[in-house]
Formats: structure tokens, C-alpha cells, sequence
């Protein structure tokens, strides 16, 4: 299926768009649908669920208008159809101050998931950088991460490239601490 007339981005904006994509199942599903359409057989195959639950979350998927029908054909006398995701990008809201960050908690959820010799390369770094760094280096990584998306084949095996830049909370010292 072409994905010219995909638009670019989805932006979760209802508590059943939320609901809907904070489900890790739904998250892997969605994964499944990123480069290109598959029936519930193959999402259930690809996923590890049984075909009654792929249909079950990928039907809470298409009510929040996250995945949708592409095509359909006769298979058996049954209707079998295809689905793919309904933008290129889910945007999710920013989850607030103390709340949990949907988006990472999936992404270390598929990292624990992934076979240990796989390739993993997973790195932290604490940094000190100015207001203008801190734009900076977030702008080279989604540049990178754009550039990267570009150049993927659905052929290929899928690779996950996770980032996160922030500011962490400040550490709030105990009376014992300081002794």
C-alpha cells in the first residue's frame, strides 16, 4: 500500500486515544502496522496473541482512529480485510508533571522483551549544557531519527531507536543526606 496520501501525523488528544495507545499489546500491534497492511492473522502471528484478541485490541485501535482499513478481499467467501496505521507518526501528549510517560515505559518494555544477542546498544550520559545545547542536541537527534526513518525497508528486520533528552527532576535532599 502507498503511504504518500498518509498524513504525516496522528495527535492523541482523547482519553480513548490515550486509553488506546497506552496498551502495550496495542503498542506492538501498531508496531506491526508501521511499514506496511496486515490482516488480524498476521498481527496475531507477529504479535504472539490469538486471533480472537489481535481482533479484539486492533477493533479499540480503529475506534480511536489509530489504525484503519486499507483493503479488503474475498478469501473463503469471508471478507478478509488489511490494516494500517492512520498516519506515519502518533503524537502523544505530554504526560505532565510526575505523570507516567507512556511512550518510554513501552520503549523499556520492547527493550527488556528483545533477544539479549540481538544488537542492543544502549547508552546513558549525563550532560551540562546551556539552553541553546540542549536545543541543539534535540534537534540532531530527530534529524537523525528522520533521516534513518527515511532510508527503512519493510523488508528489512525491524530495529527500535528510542531517545529521550530531559532535564532531570531536581534531587531533593533528606536531613540525613546532608550529615
Amino acid at each position: 500500500m502507498p503511504t504518500d496520501d498518509l498524513p504525516e501525523t496522528f495527535h492523541v488528544t482523547t482519553d480513548e486515544q490515550l486509553r488506546a495507545v497506552s496498551n502495550l499489546t496495542r503498542h506492538r500491534i501498531m508496531a506491526v502496522l508501521r511499514f506496511e497492511p496486515a490482516t488480524i492473522t498476521q498481527i496475531a502471528e507477529r504479535v504472539g496473541l490469538a486471533k480472537g484478541s489481535s481482533s479484539y485490541h486492533v477493533r479499540l485501535l480503529e475506534r480511536a482512529g489509530l489504525v484503519k482499513v486499507v483493503r479488503t478481499r474475498k478469501v473463503r467467501g469471508v471478507n478478509e480485510r488489511y490494516y494500517a496505521m492512520a498516519a506515519r507518526s502518533v503524537v502523544l501528549p505530554a504526560p505532565g508533571e510526575g505523570g507516567p510517560d507512556v511512550l518510554m515505559r513501552h520503549a523499556v518494555a520492547d527493550l527488556e522483551a528483545a533477544p539479549a544477542d540481538g544488537g542492543r546498544q544502549v547508552r546513558m550520559a549525563h550532560l551540562r549544557l546551556t539552553d541553546e545545547q540542549f536545543a541543539e542536541l534535540g534537534a540532531r537527534l530527530h534529524a537523525l531519527a528522520d533521516e534513518y526513518r527515511e532510508l527503512s525497508d519493510p523488508s528489512l528486520p525491524d530495529t527500535s531507536l528510542v531517545f529521550a533528552l530531559f532535564h532531570p527532576a531536581p534531587v531533593q535532599q533528606t536531613e540525613e543526606d546532608a550529615k
